[in-house]
């Protein structure tokens, strides 16, 4: 360990100093750089013990903890800055969907978590509001009051009119619109500007739960209710309780789980598994999804009950092709936000990049145009992004008659993804002489996801 140095929250360039405690070197190694691409000074502990010891020896303006360690938690290191450094804000790394892992952080202290596998651009979100960056948007703005819609095209100033309307109100709303348009965006806007605005807001992606684990995750279970029931846990509800509870994907749900959420909300009791009564709780839903629920509903599966119990008041996202007016100047804030997070200046993008941006569809909507820009900010050169930069490719989709399948090579389908998955990864290696980290930024994806995608692919050595 180095000698101590004065305390001070910033280093001897005037950096602000980040703590990492994670134990393992890949997490540290990722958030190292990142966190320098930011222009912040990194320590990294791989231990509760060690991490206590840089708290010793050095101030620090934000703490980034994973949630298992060798010697520990990072609750009880949350706990610990909590009692000695009240002022230090303390972020979580917690396993991906594990909610009450989130819950019991917040009560410890923490500001905020990140779940893994680390998402890098919530990880810039997540340090810019903890420490007051300069920040601007994708389609959100990032400042200390957290993320706002963006755009002064007519879809979006509507948007914004019904948000601020709704917000007053403890209805039950639907948003609606196509994947990457931002519909747990104006969820989360919704919460904030209402009376639970200072209370938990808990987001369900409800395609993501396994359906024999989803009335215990939704509810909660007691001790010993099944194998493995080791302790009592909360469930989403309970978690929400007096907050927001935003269910994304609700069209996932099977049948027999949409009759319990059914019954959980208009009675506003739950049951844990294994309890013999219910118990109140107060939460306001939010639901979501991609999906046409009024066709669902017809189609039978979706429940017609359930439906117009949630669907109080909707409100539909635009998709960005909706609003093309807002893309240039959107395309230079996310473009901005990107640079801001590798530590480069952000290069100038031409009017024709900008028209020919405008005029594209996107299909994956705001999240497309952020992939997108971070590709031809990776690929550019000279300070400068020019149509060529941005690689878009015509939109010209194939055509497949009744009975007819597209040319896959006489492949089976999973053999066919595979081969186009090894291209893919393969090119971006390429252009990246093989540097795993800026492949991964090219790919929009996260180094531990690009890890394991090469290993199941085999492509952990370089082709000859």
């Amino acid at each position: 360990m180095p000698r101590p140095e004065p305390r001070t929250s910033t280093d001897v360039t005037g950096k602000m100093r980040v703590l990492v405690v994670d134990d393992e070197a890949d997490i540290r190694e990722l958030l190292d750089m990142t966190l320098a691409r930011m222009g912040l000074a990194c320590d990294c502990a791989a231990s509760v013990a060690e991490a206590r010891q840089w708290l010793q020896e050095k101030q620090y303006s934000l703490c980034l903890t994973d949630m298992r360690m060798p010697d520990g938690d990072g609750l009880e290191l949350v706990r610990h800055i909590e009692a000695q450094c009240p002022s230090l804000p303390v972020a979580v790394i917690t396993a991906h969907g594990s909610t009450e892992n989130a819950v019991a952080a917040f009560k410890a202290g923490a500001f905020d978590y990140l779940a893994k596998p680390v998402s890098l651009a919530q990880l810039r979100t997540l340090v810019k509001s903890a420490l007051a960056l300069p920040a601007s948007a994708s389609a959100l703005t990032t400042a200390q009051r957290g993320p706002e819609l963006f755009g002064s095209s007519a879809p979006m100033a509507q948007v914004r009119a019904l948000i601020g309307k709704v917000a007053r109100s403890e209805a039950p709303i639907y948003i609606s619109g196509e994947s990457g348009s931002g519909k747990e965006l104006a969820a989360r806007l919704i919460h904030r500007e209402s009376v639970r605005g200072d209370k938990l807001f808990v987001a369900v992606n409800c395609g993501a739960i396994p359906e024999n684990l989803m009335e215990s995750e939704f509810f909660g279970y007691r001790k010993g209710a099944f194998t493995g029931a080791e302790a009592e846990r909360e469930g989403f509800f309970q978690a929400a309780n007096g907050g927001t509870l935003f269910l994304d994907e609700v069209a996932d749900l099977p049948l027999a789980m949409q009759v319990k959420l059914l019954r959980a909300i208009q009675e506003k009791h739950v049951r844990q598994v294994g309890a013999t009564a219910e118990e109140p709780v107060n939460v306001r839903i939010m639901c979501a999804t991609h999906q046409n629920l009024r066709e669902l509903v017809e189609a039978g599966k979706f429940r017609q009950d359930l439906f117009f119990r949630i669907n109080v008041i909707e409100i539909h996202m635009p998709a960005l092709r909706e609003c093309s007016a807002d893309v240039p100047d959107l395309a230079q804030r996310v473009l901005k936000r990107l640079a801001v997070g590798l530590g480069v200046p952000p290069p100038v993008m031409t009017r024709q990049a900008l028209a020919t941006l405008r005029e594209y569809a996107f299909p994956g909507n705001v999240r497309e145009l952020e992939n997108i820009l971070e590709r031809a900010l990776a690929l550019h050169g000279g300070g400068v992004i020019d149509v060529g930069d941005l690689q878009l490719q015509p939109q010209q989709p194939q055509k497949v008659g009744a009975g007819e399948t597209a040319d896959m090579g006489k492949l089976p389908l999973q053999d066919f993804l595979d081969e186009q998955e090894r291209a893919v990864i393969l090119d971006a290696l390429q252009k990246t002489r093989f540097n795993r980290t800026a492949a991964a930024r090219i790919l929009g994806v996260t180094f531990r996801s690009l890890r394991y995608r090469m290993e199941r692919l085999g492509l952990n050595d370089p082709p000859d």
